[in-house]
């Protein structure tokens, strides 16, 4: 196991830093260092690693929304007002919309089966997306109409909304047919959660100001809390279902409200963190890669994304409506919400792991969204800001 530990470190990061020296996304290159590493092609990586590499991954989806959830300042949101919060739902409805009416066509799956497909390759990266916003705060570019607190609040946002319908969407396909209790159950689990993250901060905010600890044991503590919280949402499953990944990014929203100078820090921690579960992240859902799969599904995968997106940026044009945004902007917000890497990787395999039908066509489809949108994406983002957004 500690060969194929060192193994995916080392290859993921030099493979990575080549695909940056090629102004590509470096989560290709971790990406292809999985396929490389893993059963389809070297049978490198021990299966003790692949047995669990589901947890594995969802450890790194704590990490990066923890950290989304440590640097989302409610203030922003208040700012960005209508269109922020039409940026958190309504793209990710269009492009789960869009799925629904194509995939059944593509692969002869069922509508809630395409709804699944739909909730896992809905969600905006904020591996990619967060890192060059922040560049723009950095930078002045768009600022004075507030272009990158809308994408970064929408970023945050999105990927938890698609998460809950993914949760809800997958136990409808594997246990039977969809009842409306089921879509109730969606709303209520978003505000428990959302309950459940604002206690669990303020504890935590009370905690942190009494106990004078490093700031290395309170990430400890936080990311041990939110494993509990995990553990907790699969107990209670069958009374009540509560998003335990919303109330994790609220415990960041939390601190940074109550307790502002703490979160910095802790953000600067779990950005250091994720440097490592990056690495485990896409490594690993590269090695779950079935290419018999993706060459069987590829030309239907590839139209089902491509039309996706014009779903998608179809969404986010509506969520801009009656803002001061001009046509460059406007287009520019369109185009930056298009890479999707993050949530893909973290549950593309999932349907495939419960032994669902539709398991090999979703993570098909996730895979090469990875593909095709984080370097489209990541490289219009960088190619346009200076010219459609203006410089404050």
């Amino acid at each position: 196991m500690l060969t194929s530990i060192a193994l995916i470190f080392l290859t993921g990061m030099f493979l990575g830093w080549v695909f940056k020296q090629l102004r590509l996304p470096s989560l290709l290159g971790m990406i292809l260092t999985g396929i490389m590493l893993g059963p389809c092609m070297l049978d490198l990586i021990d299966p003790a690693v692949l047995d669990i590499s589901a947890q594995l991954r969802q450890i790194a989806l704590v990490v990066i929304l923890t950290r989304a959830g440590l640097s989302l300042d409610i203030n922003d949101l208040k700012k960005a007002g209508r269109s922020a919060l039409l940026m958190c739902f309504v793209p990710a409805s269009f492009e789960i919309i869009g799925t629904v009416i194509l995939a059944p066509v593509l692969f002869g799956i069922s509508y809630m089966e395409a709804a699944l497909t739909g909730a896992v390759i809905a969600a905006v990266s904020p591996a990619v997306v967060v890192p060059r916003m922040l560049k723009l705060l950095n930078e002045g570019y768009g600022t004075d109409k507030q272009i990158p607190q809308i994408i970064l609040a929408g970023a945050s946002a999105d990927d938890v909304y698609v998460i809950v319908l993914f949760t809800s969407f997958s136990a409808i396909v594997s246990g039977g047919d969809a009842t409306v209790t089921d879509f109730i159950q969606i709303p209520a689990s978003i505000l428990l959660g959302i309950g459940l993250g604002i206690a669990a901060g303020l504890i935590l905010n009370i905690f942190f100001r009494k106990v004078h600890i490093r700031d290395s044991a309170k990430l400890i503590i936080i990311m041990s809390l939110s494993f509990l919280i995990l553990a907790l949402q699969d107990l209670s499953a069958d009374f009540v279902r509560v998003s335990g990944l919303i109330a994790i990014m609220t415990i960041g929203m939390t601190l940074l409200t109550k307790y502002p100078v703490l979160a910095k820090r802790l953000s600067e921690k779990y950005t250091k963190v994720w440097v490592a579960a990056e690495i485990v992240l896409f490594v690993l859902v590269g090695a779950a890669v079935q290419i018999r799969s993706i060459t069987e599904y590829g030309l239907s995968a590839v139209l089902l994304v491509a039309a996706a997106l014009i779903f998608r940026m179809l969404g986010v044009f509506v969520s801009l409506i009656r803002t001061k945004l001009n046509k460059k902007e406007r287009l520019f917000c369109m185009l930056a919400y298009t890479p999707k890497a993050t949530v893909q990787a973290a549950i593309g395999a999932i349907p495939l792991a419960m032994g669902l039908d539709c398991g090999p066509v979703i993570l098909s489809v996730a895979v090469l969204s990875i593909i095709i949108t984080a370097p489209f994406g990541a490289f219009m983002i960088d190619l346009t800001y200076k010219r459609f957004l203006r410089h404050s």
